[in-house]
């Protein structure tokens, strides 16, 4: 009788709630929306994670924020990531988190894009290591679940300082730390730095979750191994791309790696994608969003690229969902094919 197989990671305890697979799923700005999320869970994952959402965006009381914010009923556990440098918006961001039913509270000190940056939040605040521990130590304070945070390696290759973050973390408080193997610099270009994220895991006692760079389950297992985190995230190699989240599960897990999707499997999950898309945010505004993530899903399939084309220029809700059925459950050397989703782009 064979023995049962071990996972590689056991998992582990985040205030009261087991975070088991260790499987996150990054936060990433205009994909991770609610729809985007509950696609994602059915494939092994263990955390979800908002989109990140500005604390004084919060303050202003946006409708669009509150969306953001919104959460399935049986989706736990799931974090609400907020980013900001001042601690009274941040602790009333946090608060506001908790009444919309975060099991966590992220906070974000890891996206580089500019108009984040210019606000001294994000990844900015890792050159100010007394801001990042007074905004920390006034959340934890503030609020009665966990708080996590989300870094980056430093600024740049000549003031990384992840160990230093990693331990003001840690004395303030935080619960779980993830950490992006890129510097500030780097932006998402270049290698992640798996040897840094170690350095991070080295220096506390808390779990450290690794990302960036995990594109299936060897890399996973190669973070892992490089690393020694406690747990992996994996953002852009999700777009469309759900199925490499139950390759992770399954290398994490010591299971087989799981068969390709057929072309039955992928149009149902493009579908419902679809599906969930217009009852989330109604069909005008799913009609503008669909354009970005149906795309997505057809990246190595052949003719992907003049289906993208032909794609972006179908802008009637009932002539997309057409289209990509025509093109995902199609024979894609056979031209008539082709040429109906062509043809719902005239």
């Amino acid at each position: 009788m064979s023995q049962p197989t071990q996972p590689i990671l056991p998992g582990f305890k985040l205030g009261k709630i087991d975070i088991n697979p260790p499987i996150a799923l990054a936060p990433m700005a205009g994909i991770t929306d609610l729809p985007f999320r509950r696609i994602c869970r059915r494939f092994g994952i263990g955390l979800t994670v908002t989109e990140m959402i500005a604390s004084r965006a919060v303050e202003q009381g946006r409708e669009r924020t509150e969306r953001m914010a919104e959460l399935d009923k049986d989706e736990s556990p799931v974090s609400i990531q907020i980013a900001g440098s001042d601690s009274k918006f941040v602790v009333d961001a946090a608060k506001w988190a908790v009444d919309h039913g975060a099991d966590f509270v992220d906070i974000n000190m890891g996206c580089p894009v500019k108009k984040v940056v210019k606000q001294v939040a994000g990844s900015a605040m890792l050159r100010d290591e007394s801001l990042v521990a007074r905004v920390i130590d006034a959340v934890v304070k503030a609020v009665d679940i966990p708080v996590t945070l989300k870094i980056r390696t430093g600024w740049d290759n000549q003031s990384k300082n992840v160990e230093n973050i990693a331990r003001i973390a840690e004395d303030n408080g935080i619960q779980m730390l993830t950490v992006h193997g890129r510097t500030r610099a780097q932006m998402f270009n270049g290698k992640a730095s798996w040897e840094d994220i170690g350095l991070a895991k080295q220096a506390v006692s808390i779990p450290v979750i690794g990302n960036g760079d995990i594109i299936d389950g060897e890399s996973a297992l190669e973070m892992i191994r490089q690393s020694g985190c406690d747990g992996v995230m994996v953002g852009r190699a999700v777009q469309g791309n759900p199925w490499v989240l139950a390759e992770v599960h399954a290398a994490i897990m010591s299971l087989p790696k799981p068969e390709k999707p057929s072309a039955e499997e992928v149009w149902a999950v493009v579908h419902e994608h679809m599906l969930h898309l217009a009852d989330f945010h109604g069909v005008k505004r799913a009609s503008k969003l669909v354009r970005k993530h149906v795309p997505w899903y057809s990246k190595g399939r052949r003719g992907s690229a003049e289906f993208r084309s032909s794609f972006q220029k179908v802008f009637e809700w009932d002539k997309q969902i057409e289209a990509a059925k025509a093109y995902f459950l199609s024979d894609i050397h056979d031209e008539e094919a082709m040429s109906a989703v062509r043809d719902f782009a005239a």
